[in-house]
């Protein structure tokens, strides 16, 4: 396959992320609790909730059996690396770590710094049903 031609994407982007969770109500929690988030829909039989924050939507999934499951594994595990969520400025950023990182359940993995040599700026936490989430604030 030619990958030098100039193609035109048959996508356009993203529809929703799908995240399976350890706990549906801990995670759905976070997001609507401490991010402001709205919840728009659910499947209590599966069980999942739909949550959006106007430009974002998630699926957020329970898995199976909450007593037995595999941890996040970013390094082993075909998949989901981290979700990365953007915030409006350096202030919004900052206002929203310091939320988070006071919120039951949370592992914080680093506080906001430079991506790289920067001028984006971002910091990494586990959200209380254990997924990988960025927040990320880019001047650019």
């Amino acid at each position: 396959m030619d990958h030098s031609e100039p193609r035109t994407a048959l996508t356009a982007g993203v529809d929703h992320i799908g995240l399976t969770v350890a706990d549906l109500s801990k995670s759905l929690a976070f997001f609507i609790d401490c991010l402001g988030w709205t919840k728009f829909g659910e499947k209590p039989d599966y069980p999942a909730a739909f949550v959006t924050d106007g430009t974002t939507r998630l699926t957020l999934w329970q898995v199976s059996d909450p007593s037995s499951f595999a941890d996040f594994d970013r390094h082993n595990n075909v998949g989901l690396h981290h979700l990365a969520l953007k915030a409006r400025s350096q202030e919004d950023l900052d206002t929203l770590f310091a939320r988070v990182r006071e919120w039951p359940d949370i592992t914080v993995e680093f506080s906001p710094e430079f991506s790289g040599p920067g001028p984006k700026v971002h910091c990494m936490i586990r959200e209380p049903g254990g997924c990988r989430v960025e927040f990320a604030w880019d001047p650019r």
